[in-house]
């Protein structure tokens, strides 16, 4: 019980010293003279928008009343301005909920800039949602779960992102990063014991291998990293010295990292049940039961990785439909590659972590055959 409560104040103290830490790049934005505040658009005037077609371009007057700060409840007349991108532009309606650009000088509001809707308030209303429901399922492991999430997101954004764009190796340090998480993650699953070496062990042998077949599918494919969405934006703010393919690569095992990680202690789980019901067991029959079960996940596995990355492509596949774009040339654009490599490579991993986890959960969970069976705590 110890073991376990000791893998909750770890991560928890991660959790905090991630929090306050800063992460060198607080002040880097360009527009930081004024206030971002919520603002509810009281009327809108369009006089000044060009339509052209599906695109608009031009400027939208608004009249708003700020919800925030020392302005709140006071009216202005905020800008939105129209770039002729459906992707970026956005258009404001009465009742509409605005996060807005205060451009402050002397405690008096010299403009406002309509940024985008405001969406925090729903998306923490979401975010709760799930906490409440997922604490209700599982209860005390539902906590834990979500303190996984918690330092999963601190440990990318306070800590993987910084190193990136402070021009550190990226495949060296997403594989740090990837460990480390796995390690903590699991802990809050099964406590430091051997259930924890097993899954762990067998998670870090998955990310060695996805590793290095993504270093030789990226090079042998000639993949660029530009593919990346915002990838050249981030060049062109001041960072020409990133390395955006060894990016792209650590993101590969970045992103399968989760699936590799809940195989492996999906297999653990099942082998360690086994071993409890049956100490007779060796750990040859516990491998091959573990084998079993990794047969059984990582099909469904793999189409997971496979749905999850594809489906942020459907426009993409639609335009090649509808131009009636062959396949041959389909299967060597760029973008379809990255993304088979993206699906391949953390397919490889699965198809790694299911004998490894099955081995390692069989030789470090077998009981003794000359020693009384002892349940781990």
């Amino acid at each position: 019980m110890k073991k376990e409560w000791a893998s909750i104040w770890i991560s928890a103290i991660m959790i905090i010293v991630l929090w306050i830490i800063p992460t060198g790049f607080e002040n880097a934005s360009q527009d930081r003279a004024g206030d971002r505040v919520a603002a509810r658009v009281l009327s809108v005037n369009n006089d000044l928008i060009i339509n052209t077609g599906l695109i608009r371009a031009g400027e939208q007057d608004c009249r708003v009343e700020i919800m925030q700060g020392k302005f709140r409840g006071q009216e202005f007349d905020g800008v939105n301005m129209l770039n002729g991108s459906l992707e970026q532009d956005k258009i404001f309606e009465p009742g509409d909920l605005a996060l807005v650009l205060l451009s402050v000088k002397e405690d008096q509001v010299l403009s406002v800039s309509m940024i985008d809707h405001y969406r925090l308030h729903l998306e923490l209303l979401l975010l709760l949602a799930f906490f409440a429901l997922i604490v209700l399922f599982a209860g005390l492991m539902g906590a834990r779960a979500i303190m996984a999430f918690i330092l999963a997101i601190l440990m990318i954004w306070k800590g993987l992102v910084p190193l990136f764009l402070k021009g550190m190796n990226p495949i060296l340090v997403a594989a740090v990063f990837t460990l480390i998480l796995a390690m903590l993650v699991i802990s809050l699953v099964y406590g430091f014991n051997r259930r924890w070496l097993a899954a762990v062990t067998g998670v870090s042998i998955g990310v060695i291998i996805m590793c290095l077949v993504g270093i030789w599918a990226v090079q042998s494919l000639k993949i660029h990293g530009a593919v990346m969405a915002y990838s050249e934006s981030l060049l062109y703010s001041g960072y020409q010295y990133l390395n955006l393919t060894e990016i792209f690569i650590a993101s590969i095992f970045i992103g399968a990292s989760g699936a590799v990680i809940d195989l492996a202690v999906d297999i653990t789980s099942a082998v360690f049940e086994v071993a409890e019901k049956r100490p007779d067991l060796s750990w040859r029959e516990l491998m091959k039961s573990g084998a079993q079960v990794g047969q059984a996940a990582m099909s469904t596995a793999t189409t997971t990785l496979l749905l999850a990355y594809s489906g942020g492509f459907i426009a993409l596949l639609m335009v090649f439909m509808a131009q009636g774009t062959p396949i041959i040339n389909i299967l060597n654009y760029k973008y379809v590659a990255a993304e088979l490599i993206h699906t391949l490579v953390g397919s490889f991993g699965l198809v790694a972590v299911a004998p490894l986890t099955s081995l390692t959960a069989g030789l470090f969970l077998a009981h003794p055959v000359s020693e009384p069976s002892v349940s781990e705590q």
